[in-house]
Formats: structure tokens, C-alpha cells, sequence
């Protein structure tokens, strides 16, 4: 089985990815682990839970991760939380295990 299987939906779209974030991290770093009870991947991002500056830049470190234009990153549910879902389009959920994997810890 793959490691992130269980945090990655196919869409009509593209896929949703829930994560566990960590805001105010040293570095930003995705994927950081996975989270098995809460069926989530570890996002640690170094810019502060303050004005939406940790979500911007959960969208820019997804976007590089994964291959896409920013613009097809989306966060849709967990705006204020730690546990986030986030739809990206465009792509499979066979590639973005695919990415996560190889960029995986």
C-alpha cells in the first residue's frame, strides 16, 4: 500500500489532499510524514498562521510539489484549522502519489 493513499481523492476535476499543517515551522516541508489516525499528510510551513500567510503559502509549496499552476491550487475546507483539504486540478490521483512518493520522507 502506498504511504499517502489514504489523504488522496480522485475528482471529477483533479484530486483533494487533506493535510496536517503546522504553521511557524523552521522550513517549509511537504510532504513531512503522514498522520494515520487522522488519514492525513504532514505540511509544515515556515510563514506564520497570520492573515492567511500560511495558507498562500501551503498553495505555492502544493503548486511546486505537484507540478501545477498555483491557480489550480485550491484549499476548500480547514481555512482557520490545522486539518486542511485542498483541491488540485489538472491532475491524477495516480501522479500526485506518484510526486508525493518521490518527494516523500
Amino acid at each position: 500500500m502506498e504511504l499517502y493513499a489514504d489523504a488522496v481523492a480522485e475528482t471529477p476535476h483533479g484530486v483533494t489532499v487533506t493535510l496536517d499543517v503546522t504553521a511557524g515551522a523552521k522550513r517549509s516541508v511537504f510532504p513531512a510524514g503522514y498522520n494515520e489516525w487522522r488519514r492525513s499528510i504532514k505540511c509544515q510551513i515556515a510563514a506564520p498562521a497570520v492573515g492567511g500567510k500560511a495558507n498562500r503559502a501551503i498553495t505555492d509549496l502544493l503548486a511546486k510539489t505537484f507540478g501545477v499552476p498555483r491557480a489550480d491550487v485550491e484549499i476548500i475546507t480547514g481555512h482557520t484549522s490545522s486539518s486542511k483539504t485542498v483541491a488540485i486540478a489538472g491532475i491524477s490521483r495516480s501522479h500526485a502519489l506518484t510526486r508525493l512518493n518521490a518527494s516523500g520522507t
